[in-house]
């Protein structure tokens, strides 16, 4: 493994929980393969931009060179290329994925570059690489909570299987942190679940 692309997207900083744990797997990748570059992309500190009436336009146009309105989409999607794995840190926000991973995924979502379409439906053009997604989230969606309470919805890791694999990312592997903001016995638990998952993986 040479290059290792993380990106975090908590407006939480250090102290997010998806973070804190990235942080630990991150670290991990780096010990079994201590010559890999390291590419960092903080999304709640530098958002993407959000799809704008110039960049609709373009990705219907001529695709011989990129033209101004996708540069910042080229520039992030050859950041994927050119990683070995992927790790993402993401809370869920409302069921589902953060805004500003949602307008990354709208930059690297693109037809004509990242996946093509045929009559057999989107096809990704991206080589396979391990992704690894950690997620953090106040109540409790794959499951019940410890005293019952049936899971909330879930939009966000079906949701993410389904894009990765539209552009050829298949290779998904979830670690989740349950409960974080339930209290510090709770959160604790959440944290040796999602550290064994690490130690598995």
């Amino acid at each position: 493994m040479k290059t290792i692309l993380y990106i975090s997207c908590s407006p939480r900083g250090a102290a997010s929980h998806s973070r804190i744990i990235a942080d630990e797997l991150v670290d991990r990748l780096l010990s079994r393969h201590p010559g890999a570059e390291m590419i960092r992309r903080d999304l709640a500190a530098n958002p993407p931009s959000f799809v704008d009436t110039a960049f609709s336009a373009a990705i219907l146009g001529p695709q011989s060179a990129p033209p101004p309105a996708l540069e910042e989409s080229e520039t992030l999607i050859r950041e994927l290329e050119s990683c070995d794995a992927l790790v993402l840190a993401t809370p869920m926000h409302n069921y589902g994925v953060p805004a500003v991973l949602k307008a990354w995924i709208d930059q690297i979502v693109r037809i004509h570059r990242s996946f093509r379409s045929t009559p057999e439906g989107k096809i990704g053009v991206l080589t396979d690489r391990p992704v690894h997604v950690v997620v953090a989230s106040g109540g409790w969606f794959s499951g019940p909570s410890p005293t019952g309470t049936p899971p909330q919805p879930d939009f966000l890791t079906q949701y993410l299987r389904a894009v990765f694999a539209t552009i050829g990312l298949r290779d998904i592997a979830f670690i989740t942190l349950e409960g974080v903001t339930r209290g510090p016995d709770i959160a604790a638990k959440a944290y040796a679940a999602a550290r064994q998952r690490i130690a598995e993986l």
